[in-house]
């Protein structure tokens, strides 16, 4: 049982992670952790918190609104407000799991959040850098509040299976996939939709 969310299939969600490249886990936190989050991110972006999402590396960063329309604000590492420190303690459960079951060598996990206005999208892409694989695992948890299949805004996954995955935004529903062998793109939505998004990483060779 992961922190303020429903029980984990955790032989199920590693079983799709090796057949397929990517799991999704349906209520992986509950309604009041999900509204918990969310109210954060409300408060954090009225308070200006929030940084337009660029692509690219170091120097090479640059705003692109035609490939990528979010905006973000990082999770600290020890954070101090209650629901984020679950949302940790949820997904050291899920770190846990995908190392057993693939040997990842995840051993801690990055955090921002997203909102992406109306209309917003980001285009098809991995999430590793030509130059960094550190980045072993990624993992969205929506926290959109009674979304609709009609107000788009999917996750589409290409698995390795060589299958497409659109994935509905509901809140509280988990999505994880391997970073640097799963194609993705973010659809546009008409609504603002906001999740939580991050990275399991290992630790680079030295």
């Amino acid at each position: 049982m992961a922190p303020g969310s429903g029980v984990v299939d955790l032989d199920a969600f590693g079983s799709a992670l090796a057949d397929t490249g990517c799991a999704v886990v349906p209520r992986f936190l509950d309604e009041r952790a999900t509204a918990d989050l969310r109210d954060r991110a409300r408060t954090l972006d009225a308070a200006g918190e929030f940084t337009d999402a660029r692509i690219g590396r170091g120097a090479s960063r640059v705003r692109r609104e035609d490939v990528r329309g979010d905006r973000i604000r990082w999770l600290a590492d020890g954070p101090t407000d209650p629901a984020e420190r679950e949302l940790r303690a949820s997904l050291d459960v899920v770190r846990a799991a995908a190392n057993r079951s693939l040997q990842l060598g995840a051993f801690d996990v990055e955090l921002h959040y997203a909102i992406y206005p109306p209309g917003a999208g980001y285009g098809r892409h991995v999430d590793t850098f030509r130059d960094d694989d550190a980045r072993v695992l990624s993992c969205v948890v929506y926290l959109n509040e009674s979304w609709r299949e009609s107000d788009g805004g999917e996750l589409r996954i290409w698995r390795d299976d060589g299958t497409m995955l659109d994935v509905t935004p509901l809140g509280g529903t988990l999505v994880a996939f391997l970073a640097g062998r799963v194609p993705h793109e973010v659809r546009p939505a008409s609504r603002a939709r906001t999740s939580v998004t991050g990275w399991f990483r290992k630790r680079p060779w030295r």
